[in-house]
């Protein structure tokens, strides 16, 4: 692909792309650009937030260029303050080491694995002594690091912020120094954080890095920006029924935006979509591929069927799990038990209060019957009893 078509490739749905007309340069020079993408492991799990970005490094891959994969590890122990309101819980290295470990699998359901670099940034920031911190500092000023708009806001508002935040920018800017990135990706909520780096590589002697900044992915709520610090996410590693079904829970607006940017639709075939498809089939078109990305085709198309079967035809879903009364009651003397108990120990659930809220709200059902009483009791079943907990959550109790 010649350069200025790749330019274009890489220009496409990304909210900036800052100093474009460099790369075209290094481009028609033949260079193989080094695109970095940096990941703290707050948590265990990517999600399709993380998809958008891991899409335009896999287009880079695609086209040639090395990617460059950086596991935050050093800097998840200082929290990326951007968009963020209030200081970041302090993680252990533990819980760390445990959620990176994670990572680079779920990556490389996008990513190839053979054309990524995978780093950890405590290579170098683990290396580096108190002077070379100092001599890192000194390249901020305190006015530059207050023109970011979520210190602004925290500093107007009198909203702690640590100096320990202060040094995020100036990290997540050492790592593109080290790794001689010639671009950084990331969300657009990390453009400040990415000019940095720009800025941090000029002063060293080196080519500044481009910048490309794509749009924050709206949660399943199809207002806020999805994160699990509100609940409104899709997991790279959440089981099929659930990904399926959290999909088909998004206003419809939200469905265009995730066959964007998570299918990378053209903008043309989502017009033809949006003429041709009822909104419902659309949406499951969207959540029957998004599976399959994952899972495969055939897990995709069983869980379509599975959920026609259960919202369309009104039937119980024909694969849900099943339990024996005497696997969560040992011995012939319990005649019943409590709902919440018996709903636990199947463990489908997060925990006791969360099955609490289920019944309260009426989304419990024990053989079609509604049970809004949590502290109702379920006698032993002489023949199979089904159990439906909210709209996706079946299983079977049987005597």
């Amino acid at each position: 692909m010649i350069p200025g078509e790749q330019i274009q490739k890489f220009r496409a749905r990304a909210e900036v792309f800052h100093g474009e007309e460099e790369i075209l340069t290094r481009l028609q020079a033949g260079k193989r650009l080094r695109v970095k993408l940096g990941v703290d492991p707050t948590r265990p799990d990517l999600t399709f937030g993380h998809m958008v970005v891991l899409n335009k490094l896999r287009q880079f891959q695609d086209c040639g260029h090395q990617a460059v994969l950086v596991i935050g590890d050093f800097t998840t122990r200082i929290g990326d303050p951007s968009g963020r309101s209030t200081t970041r819980p302090v993680l252990t290295e533990e819980e760390i080491n445990a959620n990176a470990a994670t990572y680079l699998a779920q990556a490389e359901k996008i990513l190839d694995p053979h054309k990524t670099e995978v780093r950890r940034n405590s290579e170098w920031f683990g290396e580096m002594s108190f002077q070379d911190a100092l001599a890192l500092s000194r390249q901020m000023t305190v006015a530059r690091m207050l023109e970011r708009d979520d210190f602004s806001k925290r500093h107007g508002n009198g909203t702690p912020i640590s100096l320990i935040e202060f040094l995020y920018p100036l990290l997540q800017g050492h790592d593109s120094v080290v790794l001689d990135a010639d671009i950084e990706l990331g969300g657009s909520d990390q453009l400040f954080n990415m000019l940095v780096g720009r800025q941090l590589q000029k002063e060293a002697g080196k080519p500044g890095q481009a910048v490309l900044a794509m749009p924050l992915l709206v949660g399943l709520d199809g207002e806020r920006k999805m994160s699990k610090s509100y609940d409104n996410y899709i997991a790279f590693n959440h089981a099929p029924k659930d990904m399926f079904g959290r999909v088909m829970s998004i206003p419809d607006p939200t469905m265009w935006i995730y066959y964007r940017h998570l299918l990378e639709t053209p903008d043309g075939e989502i017009a033809r979509l949006q003429a041709a498809l009822h909104p419902m089939e659309a949406k499951k078109q969207l959540a029957a591929r998004l599976v399959a990305r994952f899972h495969g085709g055939d897990v995709a198309a069983h869980e379509r069927a599975q959920f026609e079967k259960v919202f369309t035809h009104h039937e119980v879903r024909d694969d849900m799990p099943q339990y024996a009364w005497g696997e969560f009651f040992p011995g012939d003397a319990t005649a019943d038990a409590p709902l919440v108990d018996i709903l636990a120990a199947t463990r489908l659930f997060p925990s006791k209060k969360e099955i609490r809220r289920l019944i309260e709200q009426g989304a419990v059902r024990v053989d079609g019957e509604k049970i809004d009483d949590a502290s109702a009791r379920i006698r032993r079943p002489a023949a199979d009893a089904t159990f439906q907990a909210g709209k996706r959550t079946f299983f079977k109790l049987r005597a």
